[in-house]
C-alpha cells in the first residue's frame, strides 16, 4: 500500500480548508493509499489533526513547538523534514498557498525530487494520475505524469472539493518532537493590513472592484453586497494603484489567483493582467457601463450600466431573496 502525506495549514488558531482539499487529492491520487495528515502548530495539534481525519485522513502526524505558530521557511523545513524522514512516504500533497510555495521547493530540492505546483484536477488515479495545471497565465493548461520518484504536488486552493466530515470516522494521532534551531528568521508580530472577513484565496464567491468604483468610499457598496451574500472583497491592481483599497486585496497575476464558484467583477475592464487570477472562477458576472470592456469577453453573465445603480439594487434584491 502507498503512503500520502496530506499537510495542514493553520493560521490564527483555524485549519484552513485547503487542508482538508490536500487530503482529498490524495486520496483521489491513490484511492487505496494511506493518507497520513500532517499538522504543524504551536497549540491545538491534536485537535486540528482529528479535524484532518475526519475529513478523510487514516491517521495524522504533528509537531507541536512554538517556532512553528507562524510559517517561517527553516522552523517548517525542520519540521517537515522529520516527518518525512520518520514516515517515508510514497507522495506529498499541500497547498499552493504563499507558505507552500515557499516550502514546496525547498524541500524537493532536500529530497532531490520533482515537484508539481499548482495543480488544479487530478485526471485518473495510481499509475496513471495526471495533474493538470495551468500554463501562460491561465490561457492554456498542461497535463503532466510523475515517472519516477516521490508524488509531489501543490495544489490551488478551492479547486479539489473536500470529504464531507464524518464525526464517525476516528484515527491515531502521533506526535513527534522537533528540535527546532538556527533559525534565521523570527517573526515578532504580525500586522494584517486585509480587512477582516472572508478569506480571499479560499472565497467561494468574491466581489472585486477596479477603477471605475473612483475611490475609497466606492468600495462600501461592494463590501455590502458581500456581506449580504458571505462573500471576500477583492480589487484589481488599477483600483490598488490608485489608492482605493490596499493592496492585500489584489487580484491578478501579481497578487492572488482566485478561482471562486462566483465572481462578481465590478468597474473591472479586464486587463489581462486581472484576468490571470481570475479567469478559473466557475461563475463571473461582470458589470461595467462600457459595453465595450474585454471583461465581457470572459464573463458567463454582463450587466451594462453604472455600478453606483446597479450594485444598491442588487443587494437589494439579494437581501429580499435571502428573507
Amino acid at each position: 500500500m502507498s503512503k500520502f502525506l496530506a499537510f495542514g495549514e493553520a493560521r490564527d488558531g483555524e485549519l484552513r480548508n485547503v487542508s482538508f482539499e490536500t487530503v482529498a487529492a490524495a486520496r483521489q491520487i491513490d484511492e487505496s493509499s494511506e493518507v497520513v495528515a500532517v499538522v504543524f502548530t504551536d497549540a491545538n495539534a491534536e485537535s486540528f489533526a482529528n479535524e484532518m481525519i475526519k475529513h478523510g485522513a487514516d491517521r495524522a502526524v504533528t509537531v507541536e513547538h512554538s517556532d512553528l505558530k507562524e510559517y517561517t521557511t527553516d522552523a517548517y523545513t525542520q519540521a517537515a523534514m522529520a516527518v518525512i524522514e520518520q514516515e517515508n512516504p510514497d507522495g506529498l500533497v499541500m497547498g499552493h498557498t504563499s507558505a507552500g510555495k515557499d516550502l514546496s521547493p525547498r524541500l524537493a530540492s532536500k529530497l532531490d525530487n520533482g515537484l508539481i505546483s499548482d495543480v488544479t484536477s487530478i485526471e485518473g488515479s495510481g499509475d496513471d494520475a495526471t495533474f493538470v495545471r495551468p500554463i501562460y497565465s491561465g490561457k492554456a493548461f498542461e497535463k503532466k505524469q510523475i515517472t519516477d520518484g516521490k508524488t509531489f504536488i501543490t495544489i490551488r486552493p478551492n479547486n479539489i472539493p473536500p470529504q464531507e466530515a464524518d464525526d464517525s470516522r476516528s484515527g491515531d494521532v502521533t506526535s513527534i518532537d522537533v528540535d527546532i534551531k538556527d533559525l534565521r528568521t523570527i517573526i515578532k508580530e504580525v500586522i494584517r493590513k486585509a480587512s477582516e472577513g472572508v478569506d480571499l484565496s479560499e472565497a467561494n464567491i468574491i466581489v472585486a472592484g477596479g477603477r471605475g468604483v473612483k475611490s475609497e468610499e466606492g468600495f462600501e457598496p461592494l463590501h455590502e453586497m458581500a456581506d449580504v451574500l458571505g462573500a471576500a472583497v477583492g480589487a484589481s491592481r488599477g483600483a490598488c494603484d490608485a489608492g482605493y483599497c490596499d493592496y492585500s486585496l489584489q487580484i491578478g497575476q501579481t497578487g492572488k489567483v482566485v478561482t471562486p464558484d462566483l465572481y462578481f467583477a465590478v468597474g473591472i475592464s479586464g486587463a489581462i493582467q486581472h484576468l490571470a487570477g481570475m479567469s478559473n472562477s466557475k461563475v463571473i458576472v461582470a458589470i461595467n457601463k462600457d459595453p465595450e470592456a474585454n471583461i465581457f469577453n470572459v464573463a458567463d453573465y454582463g450587466i451594462v450600466g453604472d455600478l453606483f445603480d446597479v450594485v444598491p439594487k442588487l443587494t437589494e434584491e439579494l437581501k429580499a431573496l435571502k428573507g
